[in-house]
Formats: structure tokens, C-alpha cells, sequence
């Protein structure tokens, strides 16, 4: 196949985003607009309220379709009606805390959804190229210092990661069994913490301290010792397009890959909320105040304390690096949220400030 751009790639192309109603979906639905892809979606309800997907009507431009990744025969519909060229699958039970109170569901979803998304894929010969997000969680934890191999062991501790390290399972056996022989690139993406504007996740650390700015209230850090990779949603979401790309050009870059920030950029959570507050107090928004306090104990389920990617394999075959440092990436958190309070939510402005971050990736 003949080389040409990501952007010229993706125009025109049937794009089908599962997830695409949170708030990492929303981001890439978004970026494929902007690359005139004819993004579908297909998705539960927006998981959050608020809902970044609501604020920005992203349901206008684009064909949003409810469902659950676990009902096969109208997802199964879905890829009948609108034909996907390329399918990046992302829908989810992505909290660890929420699979611990309902581990079953969490399977349900990140499993048979997996074998739901493999088997519309494998009926349908539309699909040129196939990527499935998982977690840098998929790895089996021994708190090492040094950062995971994609030739790792694949054994995630609480009901999430282990769901997601079984994912990863379904789409090898898959690979092996089906895709290989028909000639259908696929991929995985092993991507660490995420962080951007438009997070309203609960347990996770910038969008409590987005909550405390907003309610008046002071942030508790319940692991402020915990490290974690953390990165920009831009950046992971840029290596999807990147894989899927790449590998329908080329089926040699297909593989398994983990999505992570440099080194210097696996910090503490505590390191993440001093860094929040300093960029925050920077932007001179004095009637929005951000506080925050160590927790005295976190009497909350086991968490993993120490996780680090080695992606030297996706810089190596992709010439990829990451595009900011974690006080580049907090600067544009913050200057997100300020629009978001100063602008109360309004559509035009929070769609202008994603426009403006994404095309200061320099991808578009």
C-alpha cells in the first residue's frame, strides 16, 4: 500500500470507537473529526456527570450509537450497518476500585466485550485494521523499579487489571487463531495513567482535585506514596491512530505495545497534587482556590504501589516520543479547567480549547 500521512489516512476513513462517550473517547472522537474521519460510536450512556462528551455535544458530529459492548447481536449490527474500516476498542470497567464491588460486571465487560468486539471484527471484512486498548495494569506487579516488557507476564492482581490481562488473552488467541490468516492487522495498547481536561472520573486524582476546586473543599491524597506513569490523554490516544495507521500500511507493526510517558515522569501522586496546585495558583484564578491534605490512612482495597512501562519497543519502531513532560501536561489541565469554570461550561469555548491542545500536538 501506497505511504501517505495519518491525517490523509483517516479522512474519509469509517473509524468505529468503542467508549467513545468517556472522556478518553471523547478526546479521540474529537481528533478524528478533526482529521474529517466519519467516526462512529458505540458506547453506554456518558459514565460521569458532568460528562465531557454532553458539554462539548460531540453526539452532533458524529454517529453515536448507546449500547453495551456485552450485547453482541447489536453490536454485531452496528458493523453491518456502517461498515468500519478501522475499529479501536476502548469500552470499559476501567476503575479498580468500582471492580472490587462488582467483579463480575467488570468481567463481563472487559472480557466477553473483548470476544463481542474480536468476533464482529473476525465476520467482518470491512475491518482493515483493529486496535485494542487494555492497561499498563495487565502486567503481573512485583513492585520492581525497573519498567514492564511487553514480554512480561501477563497477571493483573485486583478484578480490573486481571480482566484487562485477560483481554489481552482473548485478542492473542484470537490473533493466532483468525486474524493472522485473513490478513487483519491487530494491535493492543498497554497505556498507563492518563490525565487531561474533561475528566470526571471518580478515584482518580486530578478530577478530585477538580471536584475540591469546584465544591470549596479540601483534596484528600489517600496514596500520596504510589507511583504511577503518568501521561497527557493526547499522547496515548496519537499512538492509537498512529498503530492503527501503520499497521494497515505495513501488517509487519502490528504487535503489542506499552504507551507511556519518559521516565521522569513517573511520579507520586503526592508529586502530581503539589505540581496541580503550583500550575493552578499560577493561573491567578483567586475566587477558585485549590486545597489538598495526606488522608490519614486510605482503608481502601489493594492497589498497586510502584508500576513503570518500558516503551522503548513502541519508540523504537514507531521513531515516537512523547510530546510533553508531566509540568507541560498539568500546565494544560489547568488551563483547560480554567475555561471550563470561567466559561461555565460552554460548548463553543470548551470544543476552542481542545482544538487548541490538540493542534499544539503538532499531529494535526
Amino acid at each position: 500500500m501506497k505511504e501517505m500521512d495519518m491525517q490523509q489516512f483517516y479522512k474519509n476513513k469509517v473509524v468505529l470507537v468503542t467508549g467513545h462517550t468517556g472522556f478518553k473517547g471523547t478526546w479521540l472522537c474529537k481528533i478524528l473529526k478533526m482529521m474529517e474521519a466519519k467516526v462512529i460510536g458505540y458506547s453506554l450512556e456518558p459514565p460521569t456527570t458532568p460528562s465531557l462528551f454532553e458539554m462539548t455535544k460531540m453526539s452532533g458530529d458524529m454517529v453515536s450509537v448507546i449500547g453495551d459492548i456485552r450485547d453482541f447481536d447489536h453490536l454485531n449490527k452496528i458493523f453491518d450497518m456502517y461498515q468500519p474500516e478501522v475499529v479501536i476498542h476502548m469500552a470499559a470497567q476501567p476503575l479498580v476500585r468500582e471492580s472490587y464491588l462488582n467483579p463480575r460486571y467488570t468481567y463481563e465487560t472487559n472480557v466477553m466485550g473483548t470476544v463481542n468486539i474480536c468476533e464482529a471484527v473476525r465476520t467482518h471484512s470491512c475491518v482493515k485494521s483493529f486496535l485494542n486498548v487494555t492497561t499498563d495494569k495487565v502486567y503481573q506487579n512485583r513492585e520492581w523499579i525497573w519498567g514492564y516488557r511487553e514480554d512480561d507476564a501477563l497477571d493483573g492482581y485486583d478484578p480490573y487489571s486481571n480482566s484487562k490481562s485477560c483481554s489481552e488473552l482473548v485478542t492473542h488467541s484470537y490473533i493466532n487463531s483468525f486474524f493472522m490468516e485473513a490478513g487483519i492487522p491487530v494491535s493492543t495498547a498497554r497505556a498507563g495513567n492518563v490525565i487531561g481536561g474533561g475528566d470526571f472520573a471518580k478515584d482518580r486524582i486530578i478530577p478530585d482535585a477538580v471536584r475540591a476546586i469546584e465544591n470549596v473543599a479540601v483534596m484528600e491524597i489517600r496514596n500520596p506514596n504510589s507511583t504511577r506513569p503518568y501521561q497527557h490523554v493526547l499522547e496515548p490516544l496519537f499512538v492509537y491512530l498512529t498503530i492503527a495507521y501503520r499497521q494497515t500500511m505495513d501488517g509487519q507493526y502490528a504487535g503489542y505495545y506499552n504507551v507511556g510517558p519518559d521516565e521522569c515522569d513517573c511520579i507520586t501522586t503526592g508529586e502530581l497534587v503539589k505540581l496541580f496546585a503550583e500550575k493552578w495558583e499560577q493561573l491567578g484564578a483567586k475566587e477558585k482556590k485549590f486545597q489538598y491534605r495526606i488522608a490519614s490512612n486510605s482503608n481502601g482495597p489493594h492497589e498497586a504501589g510502584f508500576l513503570k512501562l518500558d516503551c522503548s519497543k513502541l519508540k523504537n519502531t514507531f521513531h515516537w516520543k512523547p510530546m510533553w513532560h508531566i509540568e507541560e501536561a498539568v500546565s494544560m489541565i489547568c488551563e483547560w479547567n480554567n475555561v471550563y469554570f470561567k466559561t461555565e461550561h460552554d460548548a463553543k469555548e470548551l470544543q476552542a480549547i481542545m482544538e487548541k491542545q490538540i493542534r499544539s500536538s503538532g499531529m494535526i
